[in-house]
């Protein structure tokens, strides 16, 4: 039996195709390659290049590579575009899973591993957020992956499917090897719009919001090393496999960093200074949130590269790595 993950060919998706790899085993990739790179996905794995909504094809590679568990990455996660494009994030992030999860039915896939987000809980009244928080998304992002969430949960109690939900918070960081980070075009992750301004692959970068209620004025978030977050779905998996029961698993470190302290550390790190600018605040933003990861830990899950220094050097690293 084989495991097939959607967006394989994205930022974190790629890199649990690497995880697996380093643990020899082999997992089918199917992604629409909007965001992610072929090349990121080494030729012996079987890849296919198409959208998850297509229900005839899912179904076939389901079927074709004897698939009993689903890792589900591919998403459309930028929030303010969520914001401008509700209908859009609706029908990828929701719409899509839905057929997807149709599919995984039909051919009796076991265990499903859903990629959702701590934007789901909005602005939490307790940090760190734990996940018996209640929902209370503030954008269309975090409300089509909640909408997933619900969706699974019907569907594993209706039928034979263990699952396990990632919320994930901000993710940052690069392959320590250099085999893999982020490459999307016009990402909006901070450390990596802020690493472009130090290479001065942009004229500035912006804060946007600088009067949140935060030790500083701007957001605070938990980052956690995209490494890290790949060797938690192992870790959800494994457990699955062993008969858990379902389980909602925040995804972070459990500590968090404000705007300017990241870029203060890219600064650090890159031995550089640059322009920074304020701006207006950008709709759907929480003002601070930070994980209880207890859940995850009591998995077996050991994070490996907690240092805000750290992902900062390796995101730098591959950027100049992948222009060079």
């Amino acid at each position: 039996m084989s495991v097939l993950i959607t967006g394989g060919a994205g930022y974190i998706g790629g890199q649990t195709v690497l995880a697996f790899m380093d643990r020899g085993e082999t997992p089918v990739v199917l992604d629409d390659l909007s965001t992610g790179r072929r090349s990121a996905i080494a030729s012996k794995i079987p890849f296919y290049v198409g959208d998850v909504g297509d229900a005839a094809l899912v179904l076939r590679i389901l079927e074709t590579h004897k698939v009993d568990s689903i890792l589900h990455f591919a998403a459309k996660i930028v929030v303010p575009e969520s914001v401008s494009n509700p209908l859009g994030y609706y029908l990828s992030n929701t719409v899509k899973t839905r057929a997807l999860l149709e599919a995984a039915v039909k051919a009796d896939v076991r265990y499903f591993v859903l990629s959702s987000t701590a934007a789901v809980y909005g602005n939490p009244t307790k940090t760190p957020v734990s996940e018996e928080s209640g929902p209370s998304p503030l954008s269309p992002y975090g409300t089509s992956k909640w909408m997933a969430e619900l969706m699974l949960r019907d569907v594993g109690a209706a039928h034979d499917l263990s699952y396990a939900i990632l919320r994930y918070f901000n993710v940052a960081g690069a392959d320590s090897a250099g085999r893999h980070g982020q490459s999307t075009p016009d990402a909006t992750h901070l450390i990596k719009v802020a690493i472009e301004t130090a290479l001065a692959r942009r004229p500035f970068m912006s804060i946007f919001g600088s009067d949140y209620a935060t030790p500083d004025g701007t957001c605070v978030r938990d980052y956690i090393h995209v490494s890290d977050l790949a060797t938690a779905h192992l870790v959800a998996l494994d457990y699955l496999k062993r008969g858990g029961a379902p389980r909602i698993l925040n995804c972070g470190y459990g500590r968090g960093y404000s705007v300017r302290e990241v870029i203060n550390a890219v600064k650090r790190v890159a031995g550089v200074d640059f322009e920074v600018r304020e701006a207006a605040r950008r709709p759907g933003d929480p003002a601070l949130i930070v994980a209880s990861n207890d859940q995850l830990v009591s998995l077996g899950w050991t994070p490996e590269l907690d240092d805000l220094a750290v992902m900062v050097q390796h995101a730098l690293s591959w950027e100049k790595l992948r222009t060079s």
